[in-house]
């Protein structure tokens, strides 16, 4: 037991990384095999790998929410948490700065060099259209593939599922506010309704990002194949929909926790660290919708 002026708590050897890392190869080791098509049973080791995934998050969080509750932590710890949850969150800003950043260099520098601006076009690619969005690769008037992939000028538009899913984010930004507020206020029945409604609107934009990619693959014939605007458009709303998925599974654990009474309006981080989570997956979002639809 530990208090604000005590010493700093220090846990107990956790199983945990280990558990961690086991899960991570798993799941590295068969999703390699899947994508590069082995036959075995490479699917069955990432489903694995998955669940041993789902087994550390319940027992490592399990864990530090029994601590929690049982008081070894204290403002020192408290400190550490919140910088611990700003540099993760730094370090997923310059995550998805990198993949805005491979965006921003095809559609500003590469596009126009290989279109003409340049001398590289006469080397690399002679025949290049400066097109946007690029959805060809050299290789495909080779294969009969380009002409089919070059009549698609707007793949996915932006005034439809992603309109709609701007605003569920943005909706959802101000619901788990309200909810913070209401936390701070001691007034548990709107903290949990609040909670329940922003779970709810990140699970429906989870659904209709699906709903959009079986447009795109089905109907569209875009696919991770399909030139950099395929790749560089599911690497970066893919990567947000996972973000997503993980944030309304935090934010459903925070729902169940608030129902049992475990925060109080002075001590709550848990939460916090999951609002600026989430607050952090809506900006990228809108970064998304401007920059991957809009333009």
């Amino acid at each position: 037991m530990s208090d604000s002026h005590g010493a700093y708590f220090i846990p107990e050897p956790s199983r945990w990384p280990i558990v961690g890392t086991l899960a991570l190869f798993l799941m590295f080791v068969g999703g390699g095999m899947v994508l590069n098509g082995y036959i075995g049973n490479g699917q069955y080791i990432l489903g694995l790998g998955f669940l041993a995934l789902v087994y550390l998050f319940y027992g490592w969080f399990k864990d530090v929410i029994d601590e929690s509750i049982s008081g070894k932590y204290n403002e020192q710890v408290d400190i550490s948490f919140r910088w611990g949850m700003a540099w993760f969150i730094f370090s997923e800003v310059m995550f998805f700065a990198a993949f805005f950043g491979a965006l921003f260099y095809t559609r500003v520098l590469a596009v126009p060099w290989l279109g003409g601006d340049s001398v590289t076009n006469i080397f690399l690619w002679p025949d290049f259209q400066a097109v946007w969005p690029l959805l060809t690769t050299p290789d495909m008037s080779v294969t009969g593939l380009e002409s089919k992939y070059m009549a698609i000028k707007e793949v996915i538009p932006a005034w439809g599922i992603p309109a709609w899913n701007t605003a569920i984010l943005l909706s959802s930004g101000a619901t788990v506010t309200f909810a913070h507020w209401a936390l701070k206020k001691g007034n548990r029945s709107a903290l949990c309704w609040w909670l329940a409604a922003t779970v709810l609107l990140g699970f429906i934009f989870v659904y209709l990002q699906a709903s959009e990619y079986g447009h795109a693959y089905h109907e569209l014939d875009l696919t991770l194949k399909s030139g950099v605007y395929g790749s560089t458009f599911f690497m970066l709303t893919g990567f947000h929909g996972f973000h997503v998925t993980m944030g309304a599974t935090m934010l459903l654990v925070i729902l169940i926790r608030s129902m049992k009474g475990h925060f109080s309006a002075h001590n709550h981080f848990a939460f916090e660290a999951v609002a600026w989570y989430w607050h952090f997956v809506d900006v990228v979002w809108l970064g998304l919708f401007i920059f991957v639809y809009w333009i």
